[in-house]
């Protein structure tokens, strides 16, 4: 979650929405995005889109061996793209300022775990609170 954290770090700092995700496989990192949308001017990149982009192209049992590492909930988006690649783990930064469809991930047999990490919560509350117009833009309101 370290490194998902500091992906989410590196968004913040160029001017960009801190959210960061990581995937690895068999324990080592094979990928690492950070929301992009701002940046690109993009309507997808957010953190596991990118981090799914920048991981290429992946065999299926490549995906069915992955976690992916999320410092906020994933939305619907990204959710849909756990479930379409069969990626059996996510661990969840946190989902107090943002929950996506958690129990339907979870319902499709997707293992969802969720940290409560105080630094990605305080970090994206600040955010939210700092810029709650480009947060409402992220997640559809």
């Amino acid at each position: 979650m370290r490194a998902a954290y500091e992906q989410a770090m590196l968004g913040l700092s160029v001017g960009g929405l801190p959210i960061g995700s990581v995937m690895a496989i068999d324990g080592e990192i094979v990928a690492k995005g950070h929301n992009q949308r701002i940046q690109r001017g993009s309507s997808i990149l957010h953190a596991e889109m990118d981090c799914l982009e920048k991981a290429g192209r992946l065999t299926s049992r490549d995906y069915q061996r992955a976690v992916l590492y999320s410092t906020l909930s994933p939305c619907d988006m990204c959710s849909g793209a756990i479930l379409l690649y069969k990626i059996p783990t996510v661990i969840v930064g946190e989902n107090r300022n943002f929950q996506g469809p958690e129990s339907y991930v979870r319902s499709r047999g997707v293992d969802v775990q969720i940290l409560d990490d105080p630094d990605c919560i305080a970090m994206m509350e600040d955010f939210i609170r700092r810029h709650p117009t480009l947060w409402n833009e992220d997640i559809g309101v």
